[in-house]
């Protein structure tokens, strides 16, 4: 299994990806906004075996099932011009984009041109290296490298943001010691840095998404749904299968922020059944 790590490892090469001007676009019917999610979209990690081998049919199936969004995560050595295309023959918007954290110190520039030429609206970081992650000096490194550019980003009409797992709200040091992403979130200034929160993580960390939606109105513009089979295993399960209490956390998406969805699993069996199962279920919750 290859897991995200090494994935951003070996794909420090895909790099480039992004948008025109970000828009305050919600998730939510505009007709119906307090009740049903009117706009979803997939994390393409999960169907990256799927791509693979057949790039354009996975695109088009994600797209039958219902899919309105796609967040890459590596674009299978096509270039941005050939993606988009491939995305305009689907009707499939591609507002995000993962990207490993080299690209924000050696090639952002490019990064960003790229990301105009996809038609992205957010490059997202989803991991911070262990050594890095480790000390408060560490972090405090790490946020003002994300402020440097996230404010570059948003001179080109971008976001950049953060995704995180669950080793992000361990606590750095002794008793009283911050976790990094709560470093994060106060030493980056809100509009040059948002946030991507995966609900499955966040909840195998035994942290309460409701209580950083309190603390930190508007900053989770993005969201992973992903779904836990419950402690002490959290094994993924498909969205809407498990334990986590979508209905409760969506009641909440103003407060928070939110502007997309991505549903998401690590190694699903049967990644497009998961893919099927899981936008099925978001289609229909009431909240």
């Amino acid at each position: 299994m290859v897991d995200r790590r090494g994935f951003f490892k070996v794909g420090a090469a895909l790099l480039g990806s992004y948008v025109p001007l970000f828009t305050d676009r919600s998730a939510w019917s505009v007709s119906n906004p307090s009740d049903r999610l009117d706009r979803i979209g997939i994390q393409l990690y999960s169907l990256r075996r799927e791509l693979a081998n057949d790039f354009e049919g996975t695109l088009a199936r994600v797209a039958e099932i219902g899919y309105a969004e796609v967040e890459f995560a590596g674009y299978y050595d096509r270039t941005p011009a050939q993606v988009k295309a491939a995305l305009a023959r689907t009707g499939l918007g591609a507002p995000s984009a993962h990207v490993p954290i080299p690209s924000l110190r050696e090639s952002w520039a490019r990064t960003l041109d790229e990301a105009r030429t996809m038609g992205h609206r957010y490059l997202i970081v989803p991991w911070i290296p262990d050594d890095e992650r480790a000390t408060a000096d560490g972090m405090a490194r790490v946020a003002e490298l994300f402020q440097k550019a996230g404010a570059e980003a948003q001179a080109s009409g971008l976001r950049l943001g953060f995704h995180n797992h669950d080793v992000d709200f361990l606590p750095i040091g002794g008793q009283g010691a911050k976790a990094p992403f709560d470093i994060l979130l106060e030493k980056t200034d809100p509009g040059h840095v948002t946030f991507e929160l995966d609900l499955y993580w966040i909840t195998k960390a035994g942290r309460d998404p409701l209580a950083y939606f309190a603390r930190y109105p508007g900053r989770f513009e993005l969201v992973h749904v992903k779904d836990s089979g419950g402690p002490p295993e959290h094994r993924m399960v498909d969205v809407g299968r498990g334990t986590i209490d979508f209905r409760r956390i969506f009641a909440r998406r103003r407060e928070a922020g939110i502007h997309h969805v991505f549903v998401e699993h690590d190694d699903p069996p049967d990644p497009l059944g998961f893919a099927r199962a899981s936008y099925t279920y978001l289609r229909g919750l009431e909240f």
